[in-house]
């Protein structure tokens, strides 16, 4: 019996990015692949990577000498770099790296097996062409999570958003949505293989906008109706909106049907207008807390986390003062925080300076990061008393007596195991709180 040969892979960045390794899994395992999470069984190494900043890239580069130091006592190893920095630097990865045998970008996933074959004869090979059509909605995605509890599907690629400081849309092309039929039918499979909770991904989901050959069209807000009508029991989450597309029929949509989970990730970046003109956003300050407001107003249960980016090119301890202050007014309960890191060929590159000192990009984080954990704790606080139904998702960390779970806000309760299962929808009372985590017990 032919001994099949085995797939390592390992995943950088974004859920987009996760949801791309089960894909790029499942086309191989097609091919006869086997799966392994034994780096030291691998017949292939394929990396997954993020060049969203530059240190998701370092740390690649780290795991390519480990590869090296594997490929020294198994000549015969092919090492794949995948996903988006392999878009960007194409075919120096192989120049630069003598390891890496084929490069391939995000929408060329389909040739993996054919640039596989050849790199065993020893042919190493690139594939980093762009599409305007490709979204793997033929292909059923092999999950790589460990509790079958919850998945990412990816409903849209690409990005037409061009922030100015921003490498996405050079490295995952335009945007195109993916037919809804097959959305639809790729939750349903996993409510019938068990899945409890699916989270709808793409750079930017708010701007779905799929049309047939009859140009009839499916919007998002309709498009999360339908996957919330396939079943109550099912929850569904999203990720990301952005700022300037979020519209009140989503959020009406999301009222109306209370499996659509009460949380939304809206990317600020800046407190400050004239930043976020530099950066090429596409709204301002007032547009964004307009946005809040409605999300307060129409879904007054509702989570709100985002992304803040400091010591963008030209950004003044004014400007700094206004992303401090947008904290305080929204009240973030969870935020991304990170240092502006100049990505190559953006247009910030090309025209704007990276004019703010590294000491006072640290300063700048630090505060806040200072401020963040006092709102985080705030909101905590105010779930003291309360209930909430947790779907459970694992044991917890420091004991298997307890059971860890998210509320719909996407907040993680720890309590009690008693007879609980991973998988169940339990009512917690929250008891006490840490600075990251509800503490809870179970309500009969």
């Amino acid at each position: 019996m032919e001994t099949k040969a085995k797939l390592y892979i390992e995943t950088y960045g974004c859920q987009m990015n996760v949801a791309d390794s089960e894909v790029v899994v499942s086309i191989l395992k097609e091919k006869g692949y086997e799966i392994t999470e034994d780096i030291q069984m691998a017949d292939v190494i394929l990396v997954n990577t993020c060049s969203i900043r530059e240190n998701a890239e370092q740390r690649v580069w780290g795991r390519l000498d480990v590869f090296r130091q594997i490929k020294k006592k198994k000549p015969e190893l092919t090492v794949g770099v995948i996903g988006c920095m392999a878009e960007r630097l194409k075919e120096k990865l192989i120049e630069e790296e003598k390891t890496v045998d084929i490069v391939v970008g995000p929408d060329a996933y389909r040739d993996l097996p054919n640039l596989l074959e050849n790199a065993e004869s020893g042919h190493k090979g690139v594939n980093v062409i762009l599409s305007r059509e490709e979204t793997y909605a033929d292909i059923s995605p092999v999950r790589l999570d460990k509790n079958h509890i919850s998945a990412f599907v990816s409903i849209m690629r690409g990005c037409n958003n061009m922030c100015s400081y921003c490498i996405v849309p050079y490295v995952r092309g335009a945007e195109r949505s993916r037919d809804p039929k097959s959305i639809i039918n790729e939750v349903t499979e996993l409510l019938e293989k068990g899945y409890k909770e699916v989270t709808l991904i793409g750079q930017n989901v708010d701007s779905y906008n799929w049309k047939d050959e009859k140009n009839e069209k499916v919007s998002f807000s309709q498009l999360l109706e339908m996957v919330a009508l396939i079943n109550p029991a099912l929850r569904v989450r999203f990720s990301t909106s952005h700022p300037k597309d979020l519209s009140d029929d989503v959020l009406h949509t999301m009222s109306k049907h209370p499996n659509i989970c009460k949380h939304i990730h809206l990317p600020a970046q800046s407190g400050s207008t004239r930043v976020l003109e530099l950066m090429k956003r596409g709204y301002t300050r007032e547009w964004y807390l307009d946005r809040i407001k409605a999300i307060k107003i129409i879904l007054p249960d509702c989570s709100i986390s985002t992304d803040l980016m400091t010591g963008f090119s030209g950004e003044t301890e004014e400007d700094h003062s206004e992303t401090l202050s947008l904290m305080r007014q929204v009240i973030y309960d969870f935020a991304y925080m990170f240092k502006y890191s100049e990505r190559p060929n953006t247009f910030a590159s090309r025209h704007l300076k990276d004019d703010i000192l590294e000491s006072i990009k640290t300063r700048r984080l630090t505060e806040i990061i200072d401020l963040q954990n006092e709102l985080s704790a705030k909101s905590k606080k105010e779930d003291l008393g309360k209930t909430f139904e947790v779907l459970v998702e694992g044991y917890s960390k420091k004991s298997k007596d307890y059971l860890y779970g998210r509320t719909s806000q996407n907040k993680v309760v720890v309590f009690p195991r008693k007879n609980y299962n991973i998988g169940d929808y339990v009512q917690v009372e929250i008891i006490d709180c840490t600075s990251a985590t509800l503490i809870g017990e179970s309500v009969i």
